[in-house]
């Protein structure tokens, strides 16, 4: 069989999120940063998003990731995240999926039972410790870029919830902060469909009525994500609560997802719940957790930060050469609106 394009892909998740690596078949991808390759990518090679991660080939809950070689002398490899309607500068979980393939498959040479790691993400760079055992890598520890908190308890009208009290937090992504049990959420698996749909209405109107814009670079995205809160407690010294980030077009995050719990962290700190050094344990809707920790403080141009390190494994599933048929209809994919909200 002839095929136009073949693309070399491992299937992995992270605490039940979804991170396929491409490992192979994009080629060359102009660029100096990330950041600079993330842009060629979004604007001339769309359709390996699309190929990978639309339908027939792909889900609504799918993500995915290209490894390629950084030009940044202290990066060991770079990489580019892919999502469902956008290139994100920044994800826990894929980071999480891409440090583990790249350790497990042998591309980097792993260590144990400790490997160290810099990655470069379109974010900038991500310093990783790998705990590995047998050939494992058991958990994979990112110190993510700051951050930051843009707007504290702002008020927005949500049509048909009418006010609503949010927090607009940047750990990666941006994020609409909103308690949980304001809405009414438990944040039981039972109300995934009405926190997707409640989420996305919430961000829309974050989006249309408070302005953001990342001081250190304007290009990256602004509020694109929900995150419903669960209440703090303590437990055995440390803190603990859960979680539920809704990632665009509208379905809930699996793990208690890296940006949205970094997010957490700057918002806890800027509320004065939680201390440099102090720990999160971050739970997910579908019980898999995040641990989390301010590492440290710093500013991010007029913004106090937080320098956040979220801790989780990840699991390869699967390997996989994914071809396209030069005569197959669905070139780049397509989406339903049952599932995906929309179509294309």
């Amino acid at each position: 069989m002839r095929f136009k394009k073949v693309l070399s892909v491992v299937d992995c998740h992270a605490e039940g999120e979804s991170g396929k690596v491409i490992v192979g078949g994009v080629g060359q991808v102009p660029g100096k940063t990330m950041f600079d390759k993330k842009l060629h990518l979004e604007a001339h090679m769309d359709d390996i998003r699309k190929m990978v991660l639309f339908e027939p080939r792909g889900a609504v809950w799918h993500n995915a990731n290209i490894v390629l070689p950084s030009n940044h002398p202290d990066a060991d490899m770079g990489y580019v995240i892919l999502e469902s309607t956008e290139y994100p500068a920044m994800s826990g979980s894929n980071t999480m999926c891409v440090a583990t393939v790249l350790l497990e498959t042998g591309i980097l040479p792993m260590r144990e039972p400790v490997t160290n790691l810099i990655l470069e993400s379109p974010a900038g760079l991500i310093r990783v410790r790998c705990e590995c055992s047998d050939g494992k890598v058991t958990s994979v520890r990112l110190v993510n870029q700051p951050a930051f908190c843009y707007h504290r308890d702002s008020n927005i009208e949500v049509p048909g919830l009418g006010t609503v009290r949010v927090d607009i937090v940047y750990g990666g992504m941006t994020y609409t902060m909103v308690e949980a049990a304001d809405l009414g959420f438990a944040i039981d698996p039972s109300e995934a469909r009405d926190l997707c749909e409640v989420g996305q209405m919430l961000k829309a109107a974050a989006a249309e009525q408070l302005a953001v814009e990342h001081p250190e670079n304007p290009e990256i995205p602004g509020i694109t994500n929900t995150q419903f809160m669960a209440p703090l407690r303590r437990e055995n010294g440390q803190l603990v609560a859960k979680n539920c980030v809704v990632v665009s077009p509208g379905r809930c995050d699996r793990s208690p997802c890296g940006t949205g719990s970094s997010a957490r962290l700057a918002l806890l700190h800027a509320r004065g719940v939680m201390k440099e050094g102090e720990t999160l344990i971050h739970q997910s809707i579908t019980g898999s957790k995040f641990t989390c920790t301010i590492d440290g403080l710093a500013k991010v141009g007029r913004y106090d930060a937080v320098i956040p390190a979220i801790a989780g494994q990840a699991w390869i599933s699967g390997f996989y050469q994914m071809g396209m048929d030069p005569t197959d209809p669905y070139q780049t994919g397509f989406t339903v609106a049952d599932t995906w909200m929309a179509t294309v």
